[in-house]
């Protein structure tokens, strides 16, 4: 199990590319499947989303179409509770069916925002697709339809996701050490 040291913080391996990758293709075989003749629209959170959704579509193989939001509730290690829309939806979202393509789902409060927003474009259907889901620290009732794998509460980095915008680029999940 290797170590990294980001700025001020060491994390230690929790979850290496190989299982990532195989728990993506999973998740890809689910969607395809049970989007079928749909042509759904995925929409990728950035920025931590971003390695997740690219191997996400290398996987899809139903006629589908992504787009990009940015939504902001991060500083640090925590989550600041509010969220600030940076770059919005251009689709029109009438009658289609949508997929959020999420990094993780801690709070759940971000995804509530995101859907609650959808919401008002009057999409068929609007599907949450998360890499990574803390149930412990979940405060409001989401439906994760496809979750690749659900993780303890653990600040982790790696595979898209950052500690203050480092450690994106590591292959493997990295846990905290305290």
């Amino acid at each position: 199990m290797s170590t990294v040291k980001i700025l001020d913080k060491t994390f230690r391996t929790s979850i290496p590319e190989s299982e990532i990758l195989q728990r993506v293709k999973a998740v890809a075989e689910r969607i395809n499947r049970d989007m079928a003749e749909k042509n759904p629209l995925f929409l990728a959170v950035l920025n931590g989303s971003f390695i997740f959704a690219a191997d996400l579509m290398r996987e899809i193989t139903i006629p589908c179409e992504i787009s990009f939001v940015k939504l902001a509730s991060y500083e640090g290690t925590t989550s600041t509770g509010k969220i600030t829309e940076v770059i919005g939806i251009n689709e029109d979202l009438a009658g289609r069916t949508v997929v959020i393509v999420e990094d993780i789902v801690d709070t759940g409060l971000t995804m509530q925002r995101m859907i609650e927003s959808l919401g008002t474009r009057n999409p068929a259907s609007v599907h949450i697709c998360a890499l990574l889901v803390k149930p412990e620290k979940l405060q409001v009732d989401l439906n994760i339809e496809y979750a690749a794998m659900e993780i303890p509460n653990d600040f982790i980095v790696g595979y898209g996701l950052d500690y203050d915008q480092q450690g994106r680029n590591l292959r493997d999940i990295y846990t905290i050490v305290e």
